[in-house]
């Protein structure tokens, strides 16, 4: 089990017996978080870190097009997301000393057995554990569970989980290793990328047009990135040396880039931030222990 796991763990199972502050006070702390499971492990470089100066086995077949935040370019496989880039960061220099493997990365939170376990305030899983049926329904498209995590949270959930798939096996995921039961790259232009466009876009707008993105943290991640060189399938492998994490509402200033990788998108450039402090922004956001070091650059 990854620290990034026992951490998440430790914190569900002994958060109510430690008594910890987590009222969500205006201006301090965050009312609930919405965490959206990239599952497969997204391409930085062809999503939301883009090398159109690398050579064509690093930059991959997709342009970069301009955000509505001057200075920032992301795939165009997200138009959409394009256009609310004001209202999300990317911290492009996340890195892990973890195995790359599915098993090791953040889709090991299903450890986590139980919907009663509480943290301050009701918790809420989509799409991790079957004993959270009531709370999931992998029937419904990833659109429709964001939405529902929206209730969920306007209803008083702190935490929800979504996947974004189930499986990495025989369908169009982020898992875009070039060949079957895998992805391809172009599966990101044809399905993946579109659906998440259309999701992410509407979630964020829907949470800001109710009032609530401000209290809310909206955390995407995939459990790592994809291989910088393009392997001969046209497809990239697992890769846990850099990758790009979303965030946005709560505490996070939108309209921001944390963080840089190199020039192939191979390993942190500027400001590197180990996945332990990505789970200790989460935490420090709903006003929880910490642990490692938050990227408090990110707050507003």
């Amino acid at each position: 089990m990854t620290l990034a796991r026992r951490e998440l763990l430790r914190l569900a199972l002994t958060a109510p017996m430690l008594g910890l502050n987590a009222k969500a006070d205006a201006g301090s702390v965050a009312k609930s978080c919405i965490l959206l499971v990239l599952t497969g492990g997204p391409s930085h470089l062809d999503t939301w870190d883009p090398k159109p100066d690398a050579p064509s086995e690093f930059r991959g077949p997709f342009r970069s097009i301009r955000t509505n935040v001057p200075g920032i370019e992301i795939s165009e496989i997200f138009p959409r997301m394009a256009r609310h880039a004001d209202k999300f960061a990317l911290v492009r220099s996340v890195y892990s000393d973890a195995p790359p493997v599915h098993e090791t990365g953040l889709a090991g939170i299903d450890d986590v057995a139980a919907p009663q376990v509480t943290l301050p305030g009701p918790i809420g899983f989509m799409g991790c554990h079957p004993a959270a049926a009531a709370s999931c329904d992998s029937s419904r498209s990833f659109a429709e569970n964001c939405t529902q995590a929206r209730q969920l949270v306007e209803s008083g959930v702190r935490f929800v989980r979504v996947n974004m798939f189930d499986t990495v096996f025989h369908r169009a995921t982020w898992d875009s290793h070039g060949t079957r039961p895998f992805s391809t790259i172009r599966d990101y232009h044809e399905t993946v990328g579109p659906a998440f466009d259309l999701a992410y876009s509407a979630l964020l707008e829907d949470l800001h047009q109710r009032g609530l993105l401000s209290t809310t943290l909206v955390v995407a991640t995939g459990e790592f990135g994809r291989t910088p060189r393009m392997n001969p399938a046209g497809g990239r492998d697992h890769w846990t040396k850099c990758w790009t994490v979303l965030m946005a509402g709560g505490l996070v200033q939108g309209g921001q880039v944390y963080g840089s990788s190199d020039a192939t998108g191979s390993e942190p450039k500027d400001k590197p931030v180990h996945f332990n402090r990505i789970i200790a922004t989460v935490n420090q956001t709903l006003g929880l222990q910490v642990g490692a070091e938050p990227v408090t650059a990110l707050f507003s």
